[in-house]
């Protein structure tokens, strides 16, 4: 399914984190620093980068499983960077070791599994899902 892709290969992504990924845009009370969910979305994205080049034709990866814990906080406009490491391959499955540093530290740790996805199969599934949750098809 997914042909040359090994355990051990690796992928990084760094962002600058914009005010928009802080906890303080969802409750004014916190401070303006990253968010877990932001934090799992940037590890997230680096696992998924890792596995655009191996995809079949008119297949994703999406996201089916993460375990993670957030160590530190990262104030807004903090460079961080997030590093997805394939662990396992299993079929459609992929499980990535995940981690975040900021400039001075790591702040997230954990896992990440990922699943092979045909497009088309995936948007007929989500079709006849729609009016059960009261939706027009699109």
């Amino acid at each position: 399914m997914l042909e040359g892709l090994r355990v051990g290969e690796t992928i990084e992504l760094e962002r600058d984190i914009p005010a928009e990924w802080s906890i303080s845009t969802i409750d004014p009370a916190l401070p303006a620093v990253l968010g877990t969910p932001a934090m799992i979305v940037l590890m997230e994205m680096a696992a998924a980068e890792g596995m655009v080049r191996f995809l079949p034709e008119g297949h994703i990866s999406l996201g089916v499983e993460v375990s993670v814990r957030h160590l530190a906080a990262t104030p807004v406009g903090e460079r961080v960077r997030a590093r997805a490491t394939v662990i396992e391959v299993a079929g459609r499955l992929v499980k990535f070791e995940i981690k975040a540093h900021d400039s001075q530290q790591l702040i997230g740790t954990g896992t990440h599994v990922r699943s092979v996805v045909e497009v088309a199969r995936f948007l007929r599934r989500l079709e006849n899902r729609l009016p059960a949750l009261g939706k027009e098809p699109v």
